[in-house]
């Protein structure tokens, strides 16, 4: 582990628009890695699956390289997909930690009820529920659902399962999993009151009331993976996981690579391929080298370098990945510290004004010389609990009208921030700044600067920590047991409630621990409306009331776009939501080499 120590950033103020172009870099390393299939997190992750770059018919989507989706009969199998990723797994335990880097790994080795069918030109939050090892599913109340399971899905063929069949019993027990007091996820799926077998093949779940989202909830990569019940004890599931998804574990060598090969008991016509190398690197310049040199298929590539990547390599096919992440700073809870200055919500406020949205968007990623050489995409600007790559549906812009009074705070200025931190009565009192510096990639640690220094001008007297990811970030500061303000990012959730219910939910993952009667009321509203005009008012509400408060400060850079290279064989390109790419991506990639 580094030397973390407690520092100020004296004499670190790099210039500002170097920083703030690093810090572009910092969408990569969470939406590239939940999209692609490789990385880490807040959950999040570094490397990627992603965003699609042509429409079915060979058109091209928004920003990207025109490539025609092929038939079957097109499609050529067989070849090894070598990605990476930036960081070890804290756990290969699906329950056992709410890491990207887990959740993305179970998505190659794992299977769920449902899930995305992620397509070549279909946006990724128009992309559409499907069946994954269920059949079917039914209700006539949105209450109460019947579940079908396929028969004949079998898990990969190692002992001591050896490839039995999967049935509704290995539901149950991972359903138990998930629910469990200590799993990291309980609180999302509390709603889901009573789950049964029916028979071998099919389940019923029972809601506490009508569900909108019960087909997209247990879809959603970050909840719901299915385990033999022999993992309870019948062999170490931590050193050779065994499920019933489309890769199996070969080979995972710690600080180095994670091996997968094809699952010949898989249910589905793909994998197209033998086999996925999935690297373990580190750092930008590393990879970078490796992806120039023809031994990675695909990069998350930092807004500087896409001008000068795209015309040396001319044949790349280029992807457009809106920031599915969300970046945002947060505080201490009450119970940890109630007489911090950031209990008094003009404190929060001024955080919000002091940072330069605006500014990092034009500098950190590098739109004009992007343009230059053919690529573009639309920039937001992130809110809380909605970030923006969720799109009008349910995101409301913060430069809008419709945020109300609050968008005042979503702006850049630094004389109305001190004039508010001297009304609070802030006094120049030290306290801790904190944040993880070796899992978001190349960007993260320089946004983090960023903000440093943006804080520091008006005002604040801060100790920077960096802190290890696995051994304190995710497993202390994540879960809000620190003093002082962090610089975090939030997992990309691919059903917008999950936000509300991480960031203000009565679960562990609540990371500033904020209790607020309006938001839990909303949430409540949310979740059991049918109506998606009445639905979408809410999470409305819900933004506005953030807006207001500054529980959670929404920042950039994941509101614009990271940009992904792959190798011109790679075929069959897509991106999905959530970190399911092991299956609903790389899997359905294939190599035309």
């Amino acid at each position: 582990m580094d030397n973390r120590i407690m520092r100020p950033w004296a004499g670190a103020h790099l210039s500002r628009r170097r920083v703030l172009r690093g810090a572009g870099m910092m969408g990569a390393g969470l939406a590239g890695a939940a999209l692609i299939g490789c990385g880490e997190d807040d959950d999040p992750d570094s490397t990627s699956t992603a965003t699609s770059t042509a429409a079915p018919d060979g058109t091209t989507a928004p920003g990207g390289t025109a490539t025609t989706a092929p038939s079957t009969g097109d499609i050529k199998r067989g070849g090894i997909y070598r990605t990476y990723t930036t960081g070890d797994a804290p756990t290969l335990d699906p329950y056992g930690n709410a890491s990207t880097g887990t959740k993305s790994f179970a998505a190659y080795v794992y299977s769920r009820l449902f899930r995305v069918n992620a397509q070549p030109g279909v946006d990724v939050y128009d992309a559409e529920i499907i069946p994954d090892v269920a059949e079917s599913s039914e209700s006539t109340d949105g209450q109460h659902w019947t579940v079908k399971l396929k028969q004949g899905v079998k898990f990969q063929d190692i002992a001591p399962v050896s490839g039995r069949e999967l049935t509704a019993d290995d539901v149950l027990f991972s359903w138990a999993r998930l629910s469990a007091e200590e799993s990291p996820h309980a609180s999302q799926v509390a709603d889901i009151v009573d789950v049964q077998a029916v028979d071998d093949y099919t389940l019923s779940f029972t809601l506490d009331g009508p569900s909108p989202i019960f087909l997209d909830k247990i879809s959603d990569a970050n909840l719901l993976w299915l385990m033999p019940t022999e993992s309870d004890g019948g062999f170490d599931a931590l050193s050779q996981p065994i499920g019933s998804g489309p890769w199996s574990l070969e080979n995972y060598a710690i600080s180095s690579q994670f091996q997968f090969k094809r699952n010949e008991n898989y249910f589905e016509e793909f994998p197209y391929m033998d086999g996925v190398d999935q690297f373990i690197i580190p750092e930008y310049a590393n990879y970078y080298s490796q992806f120039q040199a023809g031994n990675l298929h695909n990069l998350t590539v930092t807004s500087d370098d896409v001008p000068t990547l795209k015309t040396e390599q001319p044949d790349l096919t280029w992807e457009p990945i809106p920031g599915g992440s969300l970046n945002f700073v947060y505080f201490s809870g009450e119970e940890l510290e109630p007489d911090a200055p950031w209990r008094d919500a003009r404190f929060r406020q001024a955080v919000s004004m002091g940072v330069d949205r605006q500014g990092q968007m034009e500098f950190g990623f590098n739109l004009e010389a992007i343009k230059e050489v053919g690529l573009d995409y639309p920039i937001r600007w992130n809110n809380v609990p909605v970030p923006a790559s969720f799109g009008p549906r349910f995101w409301v812009d913060p430069q809008s009208e419709e945020q109300g009074p609050s968008a005042d705070f979503f702006q850049y200025n630094p004389d109305e921030a001190r004039k508010l931190l001297e009304a609070v009565g802030y006094d120049g009192a030290s306290f801790k700044y904190q944040y993880t510096d070796n899992r978001y990639g190349p960007g993260f640690s320089n946004l983090a600067v960023v903000i440093y220094n943006w804080l520091t001008e008006i005002g604040l007297n801060m100790e920077t920590e960096t802190q290890d990811y696995n051994s304190k970030y995710i497993t202390q500061t994540f879960l809000g047991e620190f003093n002082g303000i962090t610089l975090g990012v939030s997992t990309p959730f691919p059903e917008a409630s999950a936000y509300i219910d991480r960031f203000f939910g009565p679960g562990s993952t609540n990371h500033g621990r904020v209790h607020d009667t309006r938001m839990t009321e909303l949430y409540n509203l949310q979740r059991q409306e049918l109506d998606v005009e009445a639905r979408r008012e809410y999470f409305a509400d819900a933004q506005r009331h953030n807006g207001e408060n500054m529980f959670y400060v929404p920042v950039q850079p994941s509101g614009g776009a990271v940009w992904i290279a792959h190798q011109p064989e790679v075929k069959g390109v897509r991106r999905t939501r959530s970190y399911g790419a092991g299956t609903e991506t790389v899997a359905q990639y294939w190599l035309d080499a």
